[in-house]
């Protein structure tokens, strides 16, 4: 038995899809945590155990993990509260449904910077790590995706684009970092929960193909769409005032601010890409498949 949180969100989807391919041949049934099973596809709903409600809420994971051998863990960030209470405050129900339970391993999603020296001033990332300490905690075997910013984050910027031929962002123009397609990490996600021979804890780095920088970025985004496209620099103070006059938690504002200043401070560059760690798409690709159609639609 396989338990999936935030199955109908960027990741979980693309997981739900790969796991509903593969857990025959594997023998595993699957079990999928949702707030609204609405959001299901018919065809999916009737293939896997439903558990409707907050995957944060204690009777829910109590309800979710019994019987199961594996979880899939991804807390969906509230922007209404502190870091601290968004990642672990989120998570304690589910550390402590883990180890009642008995759950055999856990795949979490993280974030690269651990070991890094900005790792503890970090934000947002930095509550993520104390997440993954607190779940390595109950005793379950448990693996990290220590991810990077996503390809997907540019959607967000898919009307500007369009509008001005313009995208933004807090780093400097020629940092370069990993970048990584959500599907990439669905896919690292379902090859360690079908196979677990794997034990104890530890991170799995998902890097994406290849670092790139705003200005890359720019001139891969103009080559693909037909059009020019520029990076403009937002400073932090300028992301902070938008996002609190969003409504953002100020705290939580804060620690989007510090990740963005850690992320410029070299937060992602800690794990040397290897084979292993490397994947596809490249940026060319996921920008024809998917950027392209959201711009020119």
């Amino acid at each position: 038995m396989i338990v999936i949180t935030a199955p109908t969100g960027n990741i979980g989807r693309h997981l739900l899809s790969l796991l509903l391919e593969s857990a025959p041949a594997h023998e595993e049934e699957l079990r999928v945590v949702v707030r609204d099973p609405a959001r299901l596809p018919d065809a999916v709903r009737e293939r896997v155990e439903v558990v409707t409600g907050s995957h944060g809420d204690a009777d829910v994971v109590d309800w979710a993990f019994e019987g199961a051998d594996a979880v899939f863990w991804l807390v969906p960030p509230d922007a209404s509260l502190p870091p601290e209470d968004a990642f672990c405050g989120f998570t304690r129900p589910a550390a402590k449904a883990l180890a009642a339970h008995g759950v055999g391993h856990a795949v979490g999603v993280s974030a690269l910077g651990r070991g890094t020296p900005v790792a503890d001033r970090a934000g947002l990332v930095t509550a993520s790590l104390a997440m993954d300490d607190l779940i390595a905690g109950t005793g379950v075997a448990y693996r990290a995706l220590a991810n990077p910013s996503f390809f997907e984050n540019l959607l967000e910027e898919a009307d500007s684009i369009r509008e001005k031929g313009v995208f933004t962002d807090t780093v400097h123009a020629e940092r370069r970092a990993p970048l990584v397609a959500v599907a990439d990490i669905a896919e690292v996600a379902a090859g360690l929960l079908l196979e677990r021979s794997w034990t104890g804890n530890d991170s799995v780095p998902v890097l994406g193909p290849q670092d790139l920088s705003p200005h890359d970025l720019a001139r891969i985004m103009t080559e693909q769409l037909g059009r020019p496209v520029r990076y403009e620099r937002q400073s932090l103070d300028e992301l902070y005032t938008g996002l609190v006059g969003h409504g953002l938690d100020e705290t939580f504002a804060q620690g989007l601010v510090d990740m963005k200043r850690a992320k410029d401070e070299g937060l992602d560059a800690g794990v040397s890409r290897t084979p292993d760690t490397a994947s596809r798409p490249t940026f060319e690709e996921w920008c024809a498949r998917t950027l392209k159609p959201a711009v020119l639609s």
